[in-house]
């Protein structure tokens, strides 16, 4: 038998990938359906569990594959509730995804790089520079393996009820992973979510923004920050080449209007982008756009010469923009204690 260490996980396989590995080990096409099946719906971790195939087939398959499911090495959880999971994916990198319970919500933050190309200066994980994107194995398996059995003393978590794309990495400097990701967490063969229950954040990477938009129905999170080119560049390099009117002018040929929801990511510094001047240029580059704007606390990082506003100027801004026919919100804090909140994720071994 194969050592397990160098097959190839089934988790991140779509249904027709499946269908291809029943083939190849001579099963009848219907096993792909089956692996599917015991993989997205019953999250089983080994082939012994997968009791309709047979003996014959689940010893083929353990020989030339691996389930893939791998546990995280590490957790942290905050006085809020929010716990922080550590995964190890090769070659010595490690990613975290973040569990944030709100009442009847279980949302998941979903890593989908190890780093960030984008190195944007607010955000550690940019500072962090790029290491790796990640596999759909190493992506779903985040979202299979959380929240796992609670630690002593602690009840169980409830099943997730969204995934947002907002952990390490862009995701749409990833997307042949996460696309079929995406399809696996909604296909009837798979989780079968509504893609409502997805969030795809991004700094407005073109042209795969326009993929993702015409392959699937997820909602879309865009981080605007500023709506100031110049300033926006500075701050987010990734303006050069993706500058925000382009994104928009992108945005502005969908429909925002019903079931997909477009929300635009604004973190508020300190007398950077905090006044009604900003506020306005942000109204300019909206315009007719159906959207909503998240208001975010800049939480401080290391070597990181920003500082978060205070809450009324928050709230002048929120309501600033409300008056304006803008829905504006102000995004919860979570996870802040134990750096977990965002733009603070860099895949540290928790201590």
């Amino acid at each position: 038998m194969q050592s397990t260490n160098h097959l190839a996980p089934l988790i991140g396989m779509t249904l027709d990938q499946l269908v291809k590995v029943a083939l190849s080990g001579g099963m009848p096409k219907f096993v792909g359906r089956q692996l599917a099946e015991w993989l997205y719906k019953k999250k089983v971790t080994s082939f012994d569990e997968m009791v309709n195939i047979s003996k014959k087939n689940r010893e083929w398959l353990s020989a030339n594959y691996t389930v893939g499911r791998e546990k995280p090495v590490s957790r942290q959880k905050s006085s809020d509730g929010t716990v922080k999971y550590l995964f190890n994916v090769g070659e010595g990198r490690s990613i975290e995804s973040v569990y944030i319970p709100d009442r009847d919500r279980a949302t998941l933050c979903v890593s989908s790089q190890a780093g960030c190309k984008m190195n944007c200066y607010f955000c550690a994980t940019g500072r962090l520079g790029f290491k790796a994107n990640l596999t759909a194995a190493q992506i779903v398996n985040q979202i299979l393996s959380i929240p796992p059995a609670p630690a002593k003393g602690e009840t169980a978590a409830g099943e997730l009820t969204n995934v947002v794309f907002m952990g390490m990495g862009e995701p749409l400097d990833n997307l042949d992973a996460l696309l079929p990701v995406i399809e696996i967490l909604t296909a009837p063969w798979g989780m079968a979510w509504s893609p409502k229950r997805i969030t795809v954040s991004s700094v407005g990477k073109l042209p795969q923004l326009k993929d993702l938009l015409e392959n699937t129905q997820v909602h879309v999170a865009i981080s605007v920050h500023t709506a100031d080119p110049e300033e926006r560049l500075q701050l987010m390099p990734a303006q050069k080449a993706f500058p925000i009117s382009n994104v928009m002018k992108v945005l502005s040929g969908y429909d925002f209007s019903h079931q997909r929801r477009l929300s635009l990511e604004y973190i508020l510094w300190r007398g950077v982008n905090d006044d009604v001047a900003h506020a306005d240029q942000l109204i300019r580059l909206i315009g007719r756009l159906d959207c909503r704007v998240n208001l975010i606390r800049f939480h401080a990082i290391p070597g990181v010469e920003l500082h978060p506003c205070s809450e009324e100027r928050m709230l002048m801004f929120r309501n600033y923009l409300n008056s304006k026919g803008i829905t504006a919100t102000i995004r919860s804090s979570r996870g802040e204690d134990i750096m977990a909140a965002c733009g603070m994720l860099a895949g540290k071994r928790n201590s």
